[in-house]
């Protein structure tokens, strides 16, 4: 399970979260929304240490974030807005490769933990391709195979849909709800929930740093447009 206890957090004189618990249970698909400043990347920054509280505690599976940064960032597989910012190689196997590399596994492990993360993602013959050759869409899906290489328990995803056309949305979609019936938990920071809300389990409502909703996407979407989120029914 992850757990924020009253975490706040500010950035200079600006309260971002204002004492905010919440609690994410293992397997859980998960969409965190609000309007702009509302506190969700900022939060989601908070369960594999990028990003320390000025109050409270973050735990996952009982583990202090903080004082466990490795174990948190291990367990929770992080997937950022644009795909570009977490790339650290030149190719998509060299990229994937790299969080097991600085594990420390044996090579075997490594490569075995590449295929199976390309593959869960549709990507196993592109492992020598160079990143910036592929599509938004596939560029999409190689970093969430860079999260899955670290064998995470959750993956945390920021937009990932942004930008993408309607095929390599349909294909992100898949291989979400693919990893969720495996049991992976998966939180997903979105504006945007067409297509979501019908795959989740609980919609979760920030603004001003605490959260004002929390509830299954069935009646969650009675109230989302309070929170500058576009009710996909509509």
């Amino acid at each position: 399970m992850i757990a924020l206890e009253d975490v706040t957090f500010r950035y200079d004189d600006t309260r971002v979260l204002d004492g905010l618990s919440l609690s994410i249970p293992d397997g859980e698909f998960c969409l965190l929304v609000g309007p702009n400043g509302s506190g969700k990347t900022t939060l989601v920054r908070h369960l594999n240490a990028l990003l320390t509280p000025d109050s409270g505690t973050v735990t996952v599976d009982g583990a202090e974030v903080t004082e466990r940064p490795v174990v948190a960032r291990t367990t929770v597989g992080m997937v950022f807005q644009h795909p570009r910012d977490q790339f650290v190689a030149a190719t998509v196997g060299a990229d994937v490769a790299f969080g097991p590399e600085n594990l420390g596994l044996d090579r075997e492990e490594i490569d075995c933990r590449v295929d199976e993360a390309l593959s869960a993602v549709g990507l196993a013959d592109r492992v020598d391709d160079r990143l910036d050759s592929l599509s938004g869409g596939e560029q999409a899906r190689a970093a969430i195979a860079g999260a899955l290489a670290m064998d995470p328990d959750y993956l945390v995803l920021d937009e990932p849909l942004a930008g993408l056309d309607w095929p390599a949305r349909e294909s992100v979609l898949d291989h979400l709800s693919g990893l969720h019936d495996e049991g992976t938990g998966l939180l997903v920071v979105t504006h945007d929930l067409r297509d979501l809300h019908e795959r989740a389990e609980r919609v979760v409502g920030l603004d001003g740093g605490q959260v004002v909703l929390d509830e299954p996407p069935e009646t969650a979407l009675d109230e989302v447009q309070a929170l500058g989120v576009r009710d996909p029914r509509c």
